[in-house]
């Protein structure tokens, strides 16, 4: 024990590893949460490139979203994972900006680094970044351009849906938001600051092009009946948690069968049972059963004999959504439903779209809205149902603040802009920072200028001589030839409030790796490692 090397290493256990100052500790983990900026940056923008990710199931991922890159990509390293919850927390929160926050995560630190290098204590960075971050959010608040006065009308959520669906799909933001803004205003509460994301539901179906994709007033499931109804209309619906099928018993039996007859009437009584228990179903006036577990072979017979439509749904949160959906609760006793455990449906039938069949539930009043999206390929479909989940996320952010800010990389320029102004003010070693962070910010700008082809520094240079002359709606145009355009009359607009928790997050986990002194790592656990090759019982 006393025989040990000196230091914090005598402290640990065999194996542990410690690492401390600048050198080895900071400057380590801002090369780590740089390297994971740098995957994601090229990502960033209507232009931006999809990454192949193949995770450790062997599931192929080829996308542009950040959330789902930072998740399959499994970052182990302690520092980036700061920057991934970051990422993670701007998902739950707002659902739209992840990329923004990894990326002007990675180039902080960047520039902290420099700072570094050049002798500045980190401490003082910390001060300058923390100033900085206080000012931007006040530069945020004049600089809102639009706001959504009613979140019912579906031409102003298609305004609010376009950008975040253009940063992904470009050339389908209008088909898109169409379908977000029309689905969303259909399942608009009352009070509108209880719109539940959930209520936009997605059914893929491949073919067709996503043109052609539609919405449906309740829900498509993409499965056809148990039985031999496909259509009913005006119908009441029972939904059974548990299955429909005969109870077995708990203990184990054995039966012995002594002659033909015997054989013959040993399944009577279980017919008898099921006929009964289909009858009371019928007479209650169910025409729609919907099944959380299996359906035996005995009850779809009954069922078809009785002409109720069957439909099966193993899914318990997709049961859970049938209920909100037919407004019916869930049964999970076997028996006569009561005439309040029951929904209500216009029209129950089986539509195939380019030979896919899906069991329509169709609804007055709906509480939940579907999108059903057709495409060539799953990839694609994948892909698009990510741009909608991020398009409803900013609405339901809309629902708690409408305000809108210039998107394209105006909004981070002009911050940028005014913090250059309030640097050249600030006292102290302080200064660097603060000037640091403003250079952080042309981040954005900088990489949709590069993914759409334009040289970035002419692109800057660009927006800095148009912002300085009062132009705060500049901002980069990655579609035409032109450098620059003005994002509030070409629509393109980022959500205030999304842009002020990116930029605290961020800030918060950049200001924590810019804390830590030392990293101390205790051994792994775990006994020794497989053999390489694999071991002797792999053939």
């Amino acid at each position: 024990m006393f025989q040990q090397q000196s230091g914090i290493g005598s402290l640990l256990k065999d194996g542990g590893k410690h690492f401390s100052g600048v050198d080895e500790a900071l400057l380590r983990n801002i090369e780590a949460c740089k390297n994971l900026a740098q995957i994601t940056k090229t990502s960033l923008g209507p232009y931006g490139m999809n990454k192949l990710i193949i995770n450790h199931l062997g599931k192929h991922f080829v996308t542009s979203d950040t959330n789902t890159i930072v998740t399959e990509l499994e970052v182990m390293h302690p520092a980036a994972k700061l920057l991934v919850m970051a990422a993670k927390s701007q998902e739950q929160e707002c659902g739209d900006g992840t990329n923004f926050c990894v990326s002007f995560g990675g180039e902080l630190l960047l520039r902290a680094e420099e700072l570094l290098k050049e002798g500045i204590h980190a401490s003082d960075v910390l001060k300058g970044y923390e100033l900085a971050r206080t000012k931007a959010l006040e530069f945020i608040e004049p600089l809102k351009v639009w706001s959504c006065t009613d979140a019912r009308s579906a031409e102003q959520l298609e305004k609010c849906a376009k950008t975040a669906i253009a940063s992904k799909q470009l050339g389908f933001e209008a088909p898109l938001a169409k379908l977000v803004a029309e689905a969303c205003a259909k399942v608009m509460p009352p009070s509108i600051a209880k719109f539940d994301t959930d209520s936009v539901r997605v059914t893929k179906v491949q073919g067709g092009s996503p043109e052609s994709s539609f919405v449906i007033e309740g829900m498509a499931i993409a499965r056809g009946p148990s039985g031999v109804i496909t259509s009913k209309e005006k119908a009441k619906v029972a939904v059974y948690a548990s299955g429909i099928e005969s109870q077995s018993t708990e203990t184990k039996g054995t039966v012995l069968l002594e002659s033909a007859e015997q054989l013959q009437n040993y399944t009577k009584g279980e017919e008898q049972r099921m006929d009964e228990f289909v009858k009371s179903i019928k007479d209650a006036g169910v025409d729609v059963v919907i099944s959380g577990g299996s359906i035996s072979e005995i009850a779809g017979h009954f069922l078809n004999k009785y002409k109720i439509m069957a439909i099966k749904i193993t899914s318990k949160f997709e049961l859970r959504r049938v209920c909100r959906t037919v407004g019916a609760t869930s049964i999970i006793r076997t028996g006569p439903p009561l005439p309040e455990e029951l929904g209500y449906v216009e029209s129950c039938k089986v539509e195939e779209y380019a030979s896919t069949r899906l069991t329509v539930l169709r609804t007055r009043d709906t509480k939940i809205a579907t999108i059903v999206l057709r495409s060539a390929s799953p990839n694609v479909l994948d892909e698009l149902e990510r741009a909608i989940d991020n398009a409803v996320s900013v609405i339901r952010c809309v629902t708690r603040d409408p305000h809108f800010l210039p998107g394209a990389g105006a909004t981070e320029i002009e911050i940028a802009h005014q913090l250059q102004n309030f640097g050249a003010t600030v006292p102290g070693l302080d200064q660097y920072a603060v000037l640091k962070f403003a250079e952080a910010l042309e981040v954005v700008p900088k990489i949709l200028a590069e993914n759409s082809g334009h040289s970035h520094v002419d692109a800057i240079t660009a927006l800095y001589a148009e912002h300085q002359k009062g132009k705060k709606n500049m901002g980069i145009d990655v579609d035409s030839g032109s450098l620059i355009l003005d994002a509030l009359e070409n629509g393109i607009l980022d959500h205030a409030q999304s842009k002020t928790w990116a930029i605290r997050f961020t800030l918060d986990a950049v200001l924590t790796v810019l804390q830590v002194d030392q990293i101390i790592m205790a051994k792994q656990a775990g006994g020794p490692k497989a053999p390489e090759g694999g071991g002797r019982d792999d053939d």
